[in-house]
């Protein structure tokens, strides 16, 4: 019997991945959206020929779903969460896990004592490209150098919510950098020190304040450093990681992984079209195995703790101008 699912929020993240991924699921099935906003919510409603609501609570009463995708505006969060786990309703939650390092303790308190289970929408985490670089990593010798960069051009990168901090948590950091954060702490595990530089001036006559370009600097005690590059307004659109070793160097892109030798030369590729809905139904499917009892939960709060004190780390640090160790903030 297929798990019922109902997604909360239908902005691009919804639309473009996790709906489809539930229509692709085999454990899985739609049997409820919500959206605050009527128009969206009807058009989407006429689309699926599911139950629609305009309230989460009003859902989780009503259809009792065995799980929920929320992937609603980052302040949003924490209340579907709640109400989530007060009804024992499991949760799979669009990236970011918090908007802090305090909320993200707080959350994990919340789904332990409601005895629910939270996943951590990464679908990179369940495309092939992505889990061959850590075989690739062990073909270049002892990694020293990381150079990544995540960027692309929006018009107005302080519209809407994104661009108050209040709301978002943060700016290209806390929101599309989580992407880049997450590959590095999952190939690496959480640097030793981090320093960071920011700015949120692309555009000043908007006024906002979470930052559309971040350059930040990282280190391990064991001799591996780098440095990220995060920007919704430098052109042109760009998702890379290159790490550096002392036989060779992989070069990870959007569907291509290569392996490198000391010269530069191509030694092996790995290629694969993009396809966000295998991944997105992948990550489901996954989830309901975690639910079934069969596979460990291993992108739940116990994990993100880790990326929170990352993103934070990074904030404190432009505050205090030095590095700060991340791990000290766990």
């Amino acid at each position: 019997m297929k798990r019922r699912a109902a997604v909360i929020g239908l902005g691009h993240q919804a639309i473009e991945d996790h709906l489809p991924g539930l229509l692709g699921s085999g454990r899985a099935e739609l049997v409820a959206i919500c959206d605050n906003d009527p128009g969206i919510l009807h058009d989407r409603e006429s689309r699926f020929r599911v139950a629609a609501f305009t309230r989460a609570d009003d859902l989780l009463d009503a259809v009792r779903p065995d799980f929920v995708i929320v992937a609603v505006p980052h302040h949003a969060g924490r209340a579907v969460i709640e109400d989530c786990a007060r009804r024992g309703v499991h949760v799979m939650k669009e990236k970011p896990f918090a908007t802090s390092l305090t909320e993200a303790r707080e959350l994990a308190e919340i789904c332990q004592e409601g005895r629910v289970e939270l996943m951590v929408t990464l679908q990179r985490r369940f495309d092939p490209i992505y889990t061959s670089v850590l075989g690739l990593l062990d073909q270049i010798g002892t990694p020293f150098l990381i150079d990544g960069r995540y960027t692309f051009h929006t018009d107005n990168p302080g519209a809407g919510w994104r661009g108050d901090v209040g709301q978002a948590g943060g700016g290209c950091i806390i929101d599309m950098g989580y992407h880049l954060i997450d590959l590095l702490l999952w190939y690496f595990g959480l640097p030793s020190r981090i320093l960071a530089e920011f700015s949120a001036t692309a555009v000043p006559e908007v006024g906002y304040d979470a930052e559309d370009t971040a350059v930040i600097q990282l280190g391990y005690d064991h001799d591996l450093y780098g440095s990220l590059l995060l920007s919704r307004w430098a052109a042109p659109k760009s998702e890379r990681l290159h790490v550096v070793g002392t036989r060779g160097a992989v070069l990870l892109t959007k569907g291509r992984a290569q392996r490198l030798d000391l010269a530069g030369a191509l030694v092996e590729e790995l290629t694969r079209s993009h396809a966000p809905t295998s991944a997105a139904t992948a990550q489901i499917d996954y989830f309901c195995r975690v639910l079934d009892g069969v596979r460990p939960n291993v992108f739940g709060p116990a994990q993100h703790l880790a990326h929170a004190a990352f993103i934070a780390s990074c904030y404190e640090s432009k505050t205090a101008g030095r590095y700060i160790d991340p791990k000290e903030m766990l």
